[in-house]
């Protein structure tokens, strides 16, 4: 494995160039974990080729005085519509984890979603960064522990609580399966003891069904929090209408970045279908696929509010660190900020009103 950057050389100005200079750096086992998805890998690759399949209309003779890139959300204004998704295990590729990952969204001011399975502590998290942190919950069969992973967040300040219900169990990943893959012993998810998703913990995969997580669990939570809960995992127009019915405050259109289910449809396929029968009641988030700012521009013109990064925040972080990471959140948000010029939007508003897509 090569070593870690200290600086940015000039042949690396892509997210693309950051995944081929991560993947030299990484051990094989952390290759299996991250750069993998589930069965034939259908949906894990479909994510990002699906865009390639849309495409912009320029207009360059827009006003675009006063142009900028922030957004409102439950309550809360962001400085752009780029967040960072709740990623598991940061520490196996980069030996701060979370940590860096934090001071790298504290330096450009960038929302940071917090992975229950982090593998640093929720503390050490808050205190890395003044940015805006929200919490991810893989829902646990013990309520009790839900609770007090929720009120911590709280009391730290977090200013949403995302519920994943797209990763009841963890998928089948052939690759993972090939190469061996298991944490170290150096790693773990610091903040849950003994946490319940994998398939392994069980030799009947089936009694796993008696513990899973239902709609009136989520109820149950939405019941006990003060913060804006918002449901990550939302591949159809049936969930996506459920959760606005339960009060829930916001969606995520994600498949897991193809990690659970293979044979899935890529989320920007099914964006326009949700955005539809959602018709502006909730915030719509984005996951899966986003490499480009023209990328960010499509997802938010086909109904999102705004779009999570996942795995390019490992690329960032195994290539060089935190600087890696804010480089990574640099070069999208100069990209999107250039696509706006060329399709004459001056803000984020304009981007959803304004038909832009072919």
């Amino acid at each position: 494995m090569k070593e870690k950057l200290t600086f940015i050389p000039n042949d690396l100005v892509s997210l693309k160039d950051y995944e081929r200079y991560a993947k030299e750096r990484m051990s094989i086992n952390s290759l299996a974990y991250v750069c993998s998805g589930a069965g034939d890998e259908i949906t894990f690759k479909r994510n990002e080729e699906a865009f390639q399949e849309i495409y912009l209309e320029a207009n360059t003779l827009e006003d675009l005085s006063e142009a900028n890139t922030k957004i409102e959300l439950f309550g809360q204004t962001y400085d752009s519509p780029i967040i960072l998704a709740p990623v598991a295990y940061q520490k196996l590729v980069d030996i701060n984890g979370e940590i860096a990952t934090a001071q790298a969204a504290n330096v450009t001011n960038t929302c940071m979603c917090v992975s229950s399975f982090s593998s640093c502590t929720l503390e050490e998290i808050s205190e890395s960064t003044k940015s805006p942190l929200w919490f991810q919950l893989y829902i646990q069969p013990d309520m009790k522990t839900n609770l007090e992973l929720i009120q911590k967040a709280e009391i730290l300040g977090f200013k949403a609580i995302v519920i994943t219900i797209d990763a009841p169990i963890s998928g089948i990943r052939n690759v993972e399966q090939r190469y061996g893959f298991s944490l170290p012993e150096n790693i773990s998810a610091v903040n849950i003891n003994n946490p319940i998703q994998t398939i392994s913990n069980f030799e009947n995969i089936l009694e796993m069904a008696k513990i899973l997580p239902t709609w009136k669990d989520i109820e149950f939570i939405k019941n006990n929090t003060k913060l804006p809960v918002i449901l990550k995992g939302i591949t159809n127009t049936s969930y996506a209408k459920k959760a606005i019915d339960l009060g829930i405050d916001g969606i995520i259109v994600s498949n897991h970045g193809g990690r659970t289910l293979d044979t899935l449809p890529s989320t920007i396929e099914i964006l326009p279908k949700i955005t539809k029968a959602v018709d502006k009641k909730i915030p719509i988030l984005f996951d899966g696929g986003i490499k480009r700012g023209t990328d960010i521009i499509k997802a938010i013109a086909l109904g999102a509010s705004a779009v999570l990064i996942g795995r390019p925040i490992m690329y960032g972080l195994a290539t060089a660190g935190a600087l890696g990471v804010a480089h990574t959140l640099k070069i999208l948000k100069e990209e999107l900020e250039v696509s706006m010029i060329f399709t004459g939007c001056k803000d984020i508003k304009q981007i959803k009103n304004k038909e832009i897509i072919f």
